[in-house]
């Protein structure tokens, strides 16, 4: 019974150590455009039925509740919490935030297309819109070399003005990407995410279209990382995995009780 207990108390101890490095990875990007908090989600082990309700304890009396013991807990997943976060003014003409649900696109090296909430653009030496890891933008976006100011609109229509031409010119269209279980997909790094089995098919629009957020131009999305919230996460965090710590202390003094008096 005693080593069962010890590993149970385990258990709490791997449950929050893995708790802690997903408060430590979301408080790390805090400052992370677009970072998306993610949250452990625990369930308990299996249990040990020792007896089931409703056994016979007597010839007309009978548990009304089940002995049973349970083994102990695991995380079971980890999910991303897709709350919008701040949107800061930057007057950069390439910085794009979304306002709403949807994802901005772009091509991997690895051929796969990743969906980011970062919205930081910069152009390539051939002009085509990119993310900061140098990814290109789908669909693709060409602005010309000349071009003296590049315009996007709320709905995602990128237009552009040369010199002697007071004429705007469109040259592409951002379109949005969702899914039907944004919690389905797999982060990847870099401020990507990548479809799974769960996640579903990617659903395409323009902005402000089909329930797709607003591009702003001249903005970012910071961080929906709540520090405070995170902090007193890490308290509680730090206290149950002292309380498991202790836990198999106490067996073990248990168990140091009985070798030495039996």
């Amino acid at each position: 019974m005693s080593t069962s207990a010890m590993h149970v108390a385990k258990t709490g101890l791997t449950a929050q150590q893995y708790k802690m490095q997903v408060i430590a990875n979301n408080l790390a990007n805090v400052n992370t455009t677009g970072f998306k908090r993610d949250r452990a989600n625990f369930e308990s082990l299996f249990y040990q039925i020792v007896k089931t309700a409703g056994a016979q304890t007597a010839d007309d009396t009978a548990l009304t509740s089940p002995l049973a013991v349970g083994t102990g807990v695991k995380v079971v997943s980890t999910q991303k919490l897709f709350t919008q976060g701040g949107l800061v003014s930057t007057d950069n003409s390439l910085d794009l935030a979304i306002d709403g649900p949807g994802f901005f696109q772009a091509l991997l090296p690895d051929g796969r297309v990743g969906y980011t909430r970062s919205g930081i653009l910069s152009r390539n030496a051939e002009g085509v819109l990119t993310t900061t890891s140098g990814y290109v933008l789908q669909p693709q976006i060409q602005i010309p070399t000349d071009a003296t100011s590049i315009n996007i609109s709320n709905t995602g229509i990128v237009s552009v003005t040369a010199p002697g031409n007071d004429i705007a010119q469109e040259v592409g269209q951002i379109s949005l990407a969702n899914f039907s279980n944004p919690r389905g997909l797999t982060p990847v790094g870099e401020n990507f995410l990548v479809p799974s089995a769960e996640s579903g098919v990617a659903q395409e629009g323009a902005p402000l279209d089909g329930g797709f957020g607003k591009v702003l131009q001249g903005y970012v999305e910071s961080s929906n990382v709540n520090v405070v919230q995170q902090l007193v996460d890490m308290i509680e965090t730090q206290r149950a995995y002292e309380v498991s710590s202790k836990s198999i202390t106490a067996v073990d003094e248990m168990m140091q009780f009985i070798s030495r008096n039996l």
